[in-house]
C-alpha cells in the first residue's frame, strides 16, 4: 500500500514538474484566440570606473599598475630654478619615454554624476627635502572630462542621461620656480571617484 502511494506521488511530481518551469500557455476550444505572456528583464549592474594611466586603457577592469611621471634635469642642470621645462618627461607603465607629461584617463558610471577628487600632500619630499605640490598643475585636452586641481580640487565630468563616460589627457607641468637641493623628489596624486 506504502509502495503504491509513493510510486503514484512521485509520479504525480514527475509529471508536475515541467508545468511548473514552464512559460504560460492557454488552451481554447472553438473559435477564438491563445494568449501567453512573457516577462522580459535587461539587469545593468550599477558600474564606476575611474582610470588614469595605464589603467586607463583597460576595459572597465581593475589593473594595479601605478604609473610614474618624472621631470628630470639631468641633461640640463642649469634650468633648476630657471622656469624652463625639463627637456623630456619620463612615464614607467605606459612606455612614453619623452614628450608632453600626458596621461589618459578614461571614467565611465551609470547612475548620475560623477564627481573626481584629487587628494596629495603639501609637498613632494627627498629625505627632508622639499618642494611644494603648487609646483605642479595639470590640465585636460577635454573640457567634458577637466582635471581636479591639486591639494582638494574637483571635477564634474560631463553625463548623458544619467551615464557619464569621457576620455581625455590630462597634461602635467613642473613651473620650476625654486632651486631645491639635489635628490629624487616624490609625491602620490590619488584620484577618488564619486557617484550617487
Amino acid at each position: 500500500m506504502k509502495k503504491a502511494l509513493l510510486l503514484k506521488t512521485t509520479l504525480a511530481l514527475a509529471l508536475a514538474t515541467p508545468l511548473l518551469a514552464s512559460a504560460e500557455s492557454q488552451l481554447v476550444s472553438g473559435a477564438g484566440s491563445a494568449t501567453a505572456n512573457l516577462d522580459l528583464r535587461v539587469v545593468i549592474p550599477r558600474v564606476l570606473f575611474l582610470g588614469v594611466g595605464t589603467g586607463s586603457g583597460t576595459p572597465l577592469a581593475t589593473n594595479a599598475a601605478i604609473d610614474t611621471l618624472t621631470f628630470d634635469y639631468t641633461t640640463n642642470p642649469l634650468d633648476v630654478g630657471a622656469g624652463a621645462a625639463a627637456p623630456a618627461a619620463s612615464i614607467t607603465s605606459t612606455g612614453l619615454t619623452s614628450g608632453p607629461a600626458s596621461i589618459p584617463v578614461r571614467v565611465f558610471g551609470n547612475n548620475g554624476q560623477v564627481t573626481i577628487t584629487a587628494t596629495n600632500p603639501l609637498v613632494l619630499t627627498s629625505g627632508a627635502d622639499t618642494i611644494p605640490f603648487t609646483e605642479l598643475t595639470v590640465t585636460s585636452s577635454n573640457g567634458a572630462l577637466a582635471a581636479p586641481a591639486f591639494s582638494g580640487g574637483t571635477s564634474l565630468p560631463t553625463l548623458a542621461g544619467r551615464v557619464t563616460n569621457q576620455t581625455a589627457n590630462w597634461t602635467y607641468a613642473y613651473a620650476n620656480s625654486t632651486t631645491p637641493a639635489f635628490g629624487t623628489y616624490v609625491g602620490r596624486v590619488t584620484y577618488t571617484a564619486t557617484m550617487p
